[in-house]
């Protein structure tokens, strides 16, 4: 039985599900290690909640008013429009209080939230990311959509839900106060669905409101809050990639009133800080918690004086082990810059000398070439003898012409399906004689005399390409 057919099974006895107990009351942590100007910065450790982000106290919150209001029946569907977060909190209270969830999710949100919710017992809509309200695709509105067609289906609505900033002002706000022992100047955050800034402006205000407590507004390029808190109007949005907060309009819930600053941050700078973040202090945040700490760290860093500054880490870096952490994924991205050497070996991805091609040897097992190829989510492996020079190469071809009639073939030597005719190219080379390789159906080795260097494929090509695309 799946996990979450067991927290359904004891729903249905009426056992309330142990886990929901940890959500909230999570740590706050001093930043010790990175420049902070005058200031110290506190972090709230949101990572810790059950699905290991913030929006497990809204997701909370938002079903169980949804029981009181007699809007979601035993038995009901839950749907959701979602960055992935308030998708994984609604999935772990569905699956422990026996609903069926619909998630709507936009494509560029990372595999391993997508992974998350599913294996919770989500069933996942995957829409686009690139288009705005009003394309049939855009992923509030799918859900929409889809809670008019499914019988008894909730409609959640994160970004019009009043019960989402209350979430923020009952227990989020209160804890934090008590924490920092009644001694706050100033909150960073960000916006998503605009839960956190309004329930902790509403809070704040209320314990604090002489001297007020500071809502700072941490917000991708991209995004038209910061020019909105700004400036009151509303611009063209753009493209980011971090995840979970910035958007294309002012959400209904959203209150920036209170917000009496405002920062843009690139995503180049959010990834950076949000690395900086764990190699410093040891913190494994999110591509959003970049966003804020990077906000933060600007607003320390002008003040003249010391204050006393909260932001949060909003959810856990394990859902971004494949994008921010991953050092190839932030180079095709552009966010890593390599040294350009001015030739083909700049379109080189996974570099022989770094120590981070997969390869096989000559004498390997087909198997354990595929299971190389499979792990690393590559078609074609460098075949390199001991000294390390390319002798071969294997690719999916290779293996299905040698296998296909008899899978005993797996336990062959790579060398007896390898190709060793190679197309290789110097760096110097030319790109009409890169285009030439792919034309005859190959992938480019570089070599430099006998050194191996590296592959060239395809989509090595088009990420160079896109990268150097006009701005």
């Amino acid at each position: 039985m799946r996990a979450t057919e067991i927290l359904a099974a004891e729903a249905s006895r009426g056992r309330p599900p142990a886990i929901v107990s940890l959500i909230g009351d999570t740590p706050l942590l001093e930043i010790t290690r990175m420049d902070l100007g005058p200031c110290q910065l506190f972090v709230k450790l949101e990572n810790q909640n059950p699905t290991g982000s913030i929006k497990d106290r809204v997701a909370l919150a938002m079903i169980e008013a949804a029981e009181r209001e007699g809007k979601l029946q035993p038995g009901g569907t839950i749907v959701e429009a979602t960055a992935g977060n308030t998708g994984l909190g609604l999935a772990l209270i569905a699956a422990a209080k026996g609903y069926r969830i619909v998630l709507v999710i936009p494509d560029k949100m990372s595999q391993e939230k997508i992974s998350h919710v599913r294996a919770l017992g989500a069933e996942v809509r995957i829409v686009r990311s690139d288009v705005t309200r009003g394309h049939p695709e855009y992923y509030q509105d799918t859900a929409a959509r889809l809670a008019e067609e499914i019988p008894g289906a909730y409609y959640v609505n994160q970004f019009g839900n009043p019960a989402n900033p209350a979430a923020h002002e009952r227990s989020t706000g209160p804890e934090i106060w008590e924490q920092m022992r009644h001694d706050v100047d100033a909150c960073v955050v960000g916006v998503g669905s605009g839960g956190t800034v309004t329930g902790l402006s509403r809070f704040f205000n209320r314990v604090r409101p002489r001297r007020g407590v500071e809502m700072i507004l941490a917000d991708p390029e991209g995004s038209i809050l910061s020019e909105y808190v700004r400036t009151k109007q509303l611009v063209e949005a753009g493209n980011w990639a971090v995840e979970g907060i910035g958007e294309d309009f002012v959400p209904d819930i959203a209150d920036l009133s209170y917000v009496t600053e405002a920062f843009a941050i690139s995503d180049a700078e959010s990834f950076a800080v949000a690395r900086e973040l764990l190699r410093r202090e040891g913190i494994l945040g999110g591509s959003s918690t970049g966003t804020l700490v990077a906000a933060a760290l600007r607003y320390c860093r002008k003040q003249t004086r010391r204050k006393r500054v909260v932001t949060f880490v909003c959810d856990t870096g394990n859902k971004y082990l494949s994008k921010m952490y991953n050092d190839f994924w932030m180079a095709e991205q552009g966010f890593v810059q390599r040294q350009p050497q001015g030739n083909l070996s700049d379109l080189i991805t996974h570099r022989a000398e770094a120590g981070e091609v997969i390869s096989a040897g000559p004498t390997d097992s087909l198997l354990t070439a595929f299971k190389r190829m499979r792990s690393a989510d590559v078609s074609q492996v460098p075949v390199l003898d001991e000294s390390g020079r390319a002798v071969g190469i294997l690719d999916e071809s290779d293996l299905l012409v040698k296998v296909h009639s008899d899978p005993a073939q797996f336990n062959e030597t790579v060398q007896s399906a390898m190709t060793d005719k190679l197309e290789t190219l110097s760096p110097s080379a030319k790109m009409q004689d890169l285009l030439a390789v792919f034309n005859r159906g190959r992938v480019a080795i570089v070599m430099d005399g006998s050194k191996f260097l590296g592959l060239i494929t395809r989509t090595d090509l088009l990420s160079y390409l896109r990268r150097h695309m006009p701005k």
